[in-house]
């Protein structure tokens, strides 16, 4: 890495962006750079980095910005765009970059509002109000809403990382739209900074005032006020007849609104204009929102859900407007091909098989009520009026866990769709064409023979209830006969939109890929008016030129086309069972941003990083775009350089969290491993990453040099040393040695229940901290299982699990031992040992990593045959063997990350509970110690503020004491509190009579 890329010592007492200060590289027009950053408080950033991170959204989309700002305030925001103006330079408002229509990437100046201006103003709960700054994340909002009872209404499913600002430029919407509609329903007021740099407040306004204030050759506000009169007088008839008639419409402009206020005026209904209106659903078009005041709703005060399940989709589709008669606030639809694809994936097929056995498809209905009672009688009715009738069947949810099973069922679809590595992919350009409930079944049916007319399939999922179906075709955008089929598709479904009354757009928005479109749909005359609009309020078209009624050509700047080359330029050392192997993991990541969820919101693991310094190249999503873009040639490099990108892949901590979290299972830690392993072949391996690769042989002779080894680093001035030399951060407490290991004891001891007595035989292998550092923790597991009647053997052949060498990316060292343990492990499988291991990284390493590293049956026969401990006793149910006290205390536990994302850090939780314990299980991620990475000077301060995240929990939490299984996760907490909590087993070991 280059030097001065990263400070080595930030104050970790400053915010969580002292964390990671990132410099860039490459700038490339330093005199716009330089003019911009004179004008604002805000950051400037025109570096190739930070350019190639904002051009990709979650659209097919890739555009090349010209540079990021990162405005602290709206004055920051005015000052940019008044300067943009008077030089002809287009400028983009951004949010999370959830976008799935491209109207978040352009050629253009991006402000990125989610770092600087994401704060909650204030909350009116009397009046049921709050006003935001257009950074706000919409699911952090709604959690500060809760306590007062209430909620921004329109809950889309990126809520969790979507900013205001964009669910105002995108008119948001979500699956309770029936219950609650569109954005545009709750805008009662916006600050907004207009295309010349004014800013100004756009509200509720009287009609006379608006025309008094009218002038087309005035300012742009009054050309706004001229461009509303002129719609009102002269275009409202044209806007009603075009318009269609259905709650999901968000596409072109806001028209109808403004037409149906001024109808309202007319019967002496109303008296003012709300221009904030306008400005909804117009994707940084006409205006760049800087602050929103928001009308609220009361959370709801019971759910229940009723299931239906059919023989067929048409079925389904021809049940949905008797459904609607039962005023349910959301009817979900999943259709057979995402069915059959779950029933096939271990993570869904559970789920999916508390169906019954002929289920096609189902319709998932919520209701909302007042109490239990009404909500049960809601479901029993629709079940009463509809099983029997077209539905086969049917199936209640009351309590809020099987809710949740039902509603996982159904969001199952998107994860199951992206996961796809093949070149063809489920791509978003017309997935949420919207058409009235009742054209449903005649509309799929078309939409079938379209499919069948264009040689490709998906599936039909989301939203029934307002007649907003997601399709997503299988297409291969790298070939040129794709694309063609992609804007043939898009044609279809739009003469298929105009035929049944519906919209190109029902919740999505025009974007890049519908823009085109709305000229069909609304016909010549509306869409000259839409151009009228977008040229009195921007008269050079400077703000997100093209969208809604511009130019731009869905087939143009597809993110994979027919001209792109992948070339990574080496041979990908480990396993990649995927489709298109390394490639297309690579080239996985859609954009989607679930790696910027906040813990409070998420409570995945992903993206500790990401969470500790809110930058997007911390993210997955940066990360995994930067990988993508360098071997496609994106980035200035002719080929891809593996030290370039090293820079990028850096503070990735391997917590393997996106592999479990994201929706379509980017797996950056193994990618970081390849590329760091390739890093090292080409330009040697750095003497720190060959020291750590080394920990066990370097804890041997620690341990064998104990307790002289331990007063090393008491030694006045040792630590200074031992950053200035190794580069280990002087504040890190090091590991204990203790003289006698875990190995040695057990040699001595010998195991206390025969192999003839045991119902079960255990090899414990013995992990290269609990052995040399913690072996307390090894004997405790091996007592606990020698108490449940397992016959214990320790493992002694002085060889670690290849663990560190891996997290260095040093994959030659660890395949060896890998193969190694392999070979001395798997013929005790065969004679019947199972194997177990007390740390939780090591024993991931043995059950997942060794797969990746090695083929063939001896792999497998150890991988299926290991455990951590927690998760061997509670899989074998031997802790209901043993004989516990009463222990009165309450537990803090901490999962570890790779456990978390294995999905077994619930076995430790499940155990202690039946040990006596309280436990309160944190809904945490990557402590941010992450092996060595906690320990590397230069990464201290980012460790740390991933850790104030998990000491956040740990002070909320009512718990007596804390409990972790890492052995690094229980440095980092011990390095705060000043003392390292115990292993599960030692608590569990304590608490035996």
């Amino acid at each position: 890495m280059a030097s001065g890329d990263y400070p080595v010592r930030p104050d970790p007492a400053n915010d969580n962006r002292s964390a990671y200060d990132y410099r860039g590289n490459t700038v490339e027009d330093p005199s716009l750079r330089d003019d911009l950053a004179e004008r604002i408080e805000g950051e400037v950033r025109f570096d190739e980095y930070s350019r190639e991170m904002y051009a990709t959204d979650a659209s097919a989309y890739e555009v090349t910005p010209i540079g990021v700002v990162y405005p602290t305030s709206t004055a920051d925001v005015s000052a940019i765009v008044e300067y943009c103006a008077d030089n002809e330079i287009p400028v983009l408002p951004r949010g999370g970059g959830t976008s799935l229509a491209g109207q978040t990437v352009n050629e253009a100046v991006v402000l990125d509002f989610t770092r600087d201006l994401g704060d909650i103003l204030g909350i009116d709960p009397d009046r049921g109000r709050t006003r935001v700054q257009s950074g706000t994340v919409l699911a952090e909002l709604n959690e500060a809403l809760k306590p007062h009872g209430l909620k921004f209404a329109p809950d889309p499913s990126t809520a969790n990382r979507s900013a205001i600002g964009g669910a105002v430029g995108n008119n948001t919407t979500g699956a309770h739209s029936l219950k609650y509609g569109k954005t545009d329903a709750y805008v009662e007021e916006l600050e907004v900074v207009l295309a010349d740099g004014t800013v100004t407040t756009l509200g509720e306004v009287p009609i006379g005032e608006v025309r008094d204030r009218a002038d087309s050759e005035g300012s742009l506000e009054e050309r706004l006020y001229a461009a509303v009169v002129r719609i009102i007088d002269e275009e409202s008839e044209h806007v009603e007849d075009a318009y269609p008639s259905i709650k999901r419409n968000v596409s072109g402009y806001n028209l109808d609104v403004i037409v149906e206020q001024a109808r309202a005026i007319e019967a002496g209904e109303r008296e003012t204009v709300n221009l904030a209106k306008l400005v909804v659903g117009s994707e940084g078009t006409l205006a760049i929102v800087t602050e929103a005041e928001l009308s609220l709703e009361p959370l709801p005060e019971t759910k229940a859900i009723g299931l239906l399940t059919y023989d067929s989709l048409i079925d389904a589709m021809e049940d949905v407007s008797s459904i609607l008669a039962h005023d349910p606030a959301a009817v979900e639809v999943l259709d057979g091909v995402l069915l059959d694809l779950a029933r096939d994936l271990e993570e869904f097929k559970d789920v999916v098989g508390i169906l019954p056995e002929r289920t096609d498809t189902f319709l998932l209905v919520e209701f909302y009520a007042r109490n239990e009672t009404e909500a049960e009688e809601k479901v029993e009715a629709l079940l009463e009026d509809r099983v029997g009738e077209i539905a086969f069947d049917g199936l209640t949810a009351y309590e809020e866990a099987e809710q949740k099973q039902f509603w996982q069922m159904r969001k199952a679809s998107t994860p199951i769709l992206l996961s796809r590595t093949t070149d063809e992919k489920h791509i978003a350009f017309i997935e949420d064409v919207a058409v009235p409930p009742e054209h449903l079944p005649e509309y799929i049916a078309d939409f079938q023979q379209i499919f069948e007319d264009h040689d490709t399939f998906g599936s039909f999922y989301a939203h029934a209830g307002p007649g907003c179906i997601h399709v997503r075709p299988l297409i291969n955008t790298k070939k040129t006969d794709g694309i063609e089929r992609m804007e043939s598709i898009a044609d279809a479904a739009t003469d298929l939109a105009v035929k049944y009354g519906g919209s190109v757009s029902g919740e999505h928005g025009d974007g890049r890929a519908r823009t085109q479109w709305n000229r069909k749909l609304y016909g010549e005359h509306l869409w000259q008016v839409f151009r009228d609009l977008k040229t009195a309020v921007d008269p050079d078209w400077l703000l997100n030129p093209g969208t809604v009624c511009g130019d731009v050509d869905m087939t143009e700047n597809l993110r994979f086309d027919a001209e792109y080359e992948f070339d990574a330029d080496f041979d990908p050392a480990l396993n990649w069972g995927n489709d298109n192997g390394f490639q297309g993991m690579v080239e996985l990541c859609h954009g989607c941003g679930g790696c910027r969820g906040s813990q409070e919101t998420t409570g995945n693991v992903m993206c500790p990083t990401y969470r500790a310094a809110q930058e997007e190249i911390t993210s997955t999503r940066g990360r995994a775009n930067m990988l993508r873009q360098a071997m496609s040639g994106d980035l200035s490099e002719e080929q891809f350089d593996v030290e370039f990108m090293t820079e990028v892949l850096d503070l990735c901590v391997g917590c393997k969290g996106c592999a479990r979290d994201c929706p379509s299972e980017v797996d950056m830690a193994k990618m970081k491993v390849e590329v760091e392993n390739e890093y090292y072949d080409r330009h040697g391996t750095p003497l720190r990453a060959r020291l750590f690769a080394e920990i066990d042989r370097l804890s041997r002779v620690g341990s064998a040099l104990a307790p002289l080894s331990n007063w090393a680093s008491r030694v006045p001035g040792g630590r200074y040393l031992m950053e200035q030399i190794g580069g280990i951060a002087r504040e890190r407490s090091l590991p204990t040695f203790h003289r006698e290991t875990l190995v040695d004891w057990f040699e001595a001891r010998g195991p206390n229940v025969s192999e003839s007595d045991a119902h079960r035989k255990v090899v414990l292998f013995p992990d290269t901290y609990t052995n040399y550092n913690r072996p307390a923790a090894g004997k405790a597991a091996v007592r606990l299982l020698e108490a449940a009647g397992v016959h214990v053997a320790v493992h002694g052949s002085g060889r670690d699990s290849g663990r560190p060498a891996f997290s260095k990316g040093l994959l030659d060292r660890a395949r060896e031992r890998a193969e190694a343990n392999v070979a001395a492990l798997a013929p005790m499988v065969r004679d019947g040992w199972d194997i177990v291991v007390v740390e939780p990284s090591d024993a991931v390493m043995l059950q997942s990593d060794y797969r990746d590293l090695l083929s063939g049956e001896g792999v497998e026969t150890v991988a299926n045959a290991s455990y951590g401990v927690c998760e061997y006793l509670d899989v074998h149910r031997l802790d209901e063997e043993l004989a516990f006290g009463d222990p009165d205390t309450h537990l803090t536990y901490h999962g570890h990350c790779h456990q978390k994302a294995t999905k077994k850090d619930h076995h430790a939780v499940g155990v202690l509970r039946r040990a006596g314990y309280r436990v309160d299980p944190l809904d945490s991620g990557c402590c941010g110690m992450a092996g060595s990475f906690g320990y590397e000077a230069e990464h201290y301060s980012m460790s740390r503020a991933i850790g104030r995240i998990l000491f956040d929990q740990i002070e909320d939490s009512d718990g007596d004491a804390v409990v972790a299984p890492g052995a690094s996760c229980r440095t980092q907490i011990g390095d705060e509190y000043g003392e390292k909590p115990p292993h599960p087993v030692e608590r569990l070991h304590e608490a035996l009579e």
